[in-house]
């Protein structure tokens, strides 16, 4: 599993860490039931392919997803790469990410999480790390799996030290900043994979066949305490939250 200082070195320089092997068999097991259930809830159209999104909340004591992310170690894992004075403030929803096949594109531009529709004061909807479980198998590229321009963290928070952190509430879907080449997220299923908040990033295409197995993986939204009151500062020096000095 990897380490804390290598996951701290990774949000650092790339914008993103993998944390392979951080549930077992049997927790993976356990959260694809509670995705199957969501499914059979609320399930997508007959003969739809493509991204398909559901919003579970967690302020329910009866919520099967808050109990699983409770007992799934997450908090205690990215407590560790944040300042020793911040803890992280419960999630209040997670999102279910699944990919129908086929879905046989590459994703255009990436964007920013939180900014349509923002908060309902107006504040876009930031935060401190996006959190994914990867639920099924994602070691091969293609198949549903995260992309993400590394680096890109630095690139939009030196845009918003010359803007303003404001201009981030117009800057849809990202910053106008030079990026690089994205990289697709390739993990095996039971993987964590934290991403900075200002981390380009998009969903990518499915290119297997109606036969071959959808993407699952459940995200996290989560907040260092204070993160809303502080999220300009946040923004500015992107990693002011994590036990990390600035580069």
């Amino acid at each position: 599993m990897v380490t804390t200082p290598k996951a701290l070195a990774c949000l650092a320089e790339d914008g993103y860490a993998i944390i392979a092997g951080f549930l077992s068999a049997q927790q993976v097991s356990l959260w694809r039931s509670a995705v199957a259930a969501s499914l059979l809830d609320e399930p997508p159209a007959v003969g739809r392919t493509g991204p398909y999104f559901l919003w579970p909340e967690l302020s329910s004591g009866t919520s099967p997803f808050r109990a699983l992310y409770q007992d799934s170690g997450i908090e205690y894992c990215v407590n560790r790469l944040l300042r020793s004075d911040l803890r992280l403030e419960p999630p209040e929803h997670a999102q279910l990410a699944i990919t129908l096949p086929p879905h046989p594109r590459h994703p255009g531009a990436p964007h920013i999480d939180g900014l349509t529709p923002p908060e309902a004061d107006g504040r876009p909807g930031t935060f401190t790390v996006l959190a994914g479980l990867l639920l099924t198998d994602q070691q091969q590229p293609s198949r549903g799996n995260l992309w993400v321009w590394p680096g890109s963290h630095h690139g939009a928070a030196e845009w918003l030290r010359q803007t303003g952190p404001d201009a981030l509430r117009d800057a849809v879907p990202y910053p106008p900043i030079e990026l690089g080449e994205p990289r697709q997220v390739t993990a095996p299923a039971g993987s964590l994979v934290l991403v900075h908040y200002l981390l380009a990033h998009n969903i990518g295409g499915h290119f297997g066949t109606a036969a071959d197995e959808r993407r699952e993986t459940v995200y996290f939204r989560l907040r260092a305490e204070g993160h809303r009151a502080n999220w300009r500062e946040a923004l500015l020096a992107p990693l002011s939250e994590f036990a990390i000095p600035e580069l």
